[in-house]
């Protein structure tokens, strides 16, 4: 009966996060399906192509920059939830659990030997786990740039119409 429970949730779970990736997917089909119909509002249809262009370069070099310096922020939280551990941390436990002097700790984090769950096992008692608020800088910088976003995008004003391309 447990195997059949744990199947049914795994099934579960593999169908609502596909249908969720779907979801998300066909989202963004639909904001680039109107974009250029937003880019001739505001801009005019002169140079529609060309603002085009612009905006899914700059959406594609988001796409790939945006996880790249969420990633970099996340591992400096993380190095530095390490270092004050290991500020905390005894010697002789660190020694005893694995088997290295806190001199080749760099090395040992380079190998994912000493990760902050680990370095947990052997803080004293009252040390608080800093797992929960290694993605803080990360979401935080985002909001920042999302609101950013939001105050330069609430500032773009249609161009005048004189400078619309003139139908004859």
């Amino acid at each position: 009966l447990t195997a059949l429970i744990y199947n049914v949730k795994q099934w579960y779970q593999r169908r609502v996060r596909g249908g969720l990736s779907v979801a998300a997917i066909s989202m963004f089909g639909g904001v680039y399906s109107i974009l250029p119909a937003y880019e001739s509002d505001l801009f005019g249809t002169k140079y529609v192509g060309a603002n085009h262009g612009k905006m899914l370069l700059f959406s594609s070099t988001a796409a790939i920059a945006g996880p790249s310096v969420f990633l970099y922020l996340r591992s400096l939280s993380e190095k530095a939830a390490i270092t004050d551990l290991l500020s905390k941390i005894d010697p002789s436990a660190f020694q005893e659990k694995f088997g290295s002097d806190m001199s080749a700790v760099e090395a040992l984090i380079q190998a994912k030997t000493v990760t902050v769950a680990k370095l947990m096992e052997i803080a004293p008692s009252g040390v608080v786990d800093p797992t929960p608020f290694l993605y803080d800088s990360s979401f935080y910088t985002i909001a920042a740039a999302i609101g950013v976003g939001a105050v330069a995008h609430a500032m773009i004003k249609p161009v005048d119409p004189k400078w619309y391309e003139k139908v004859d």
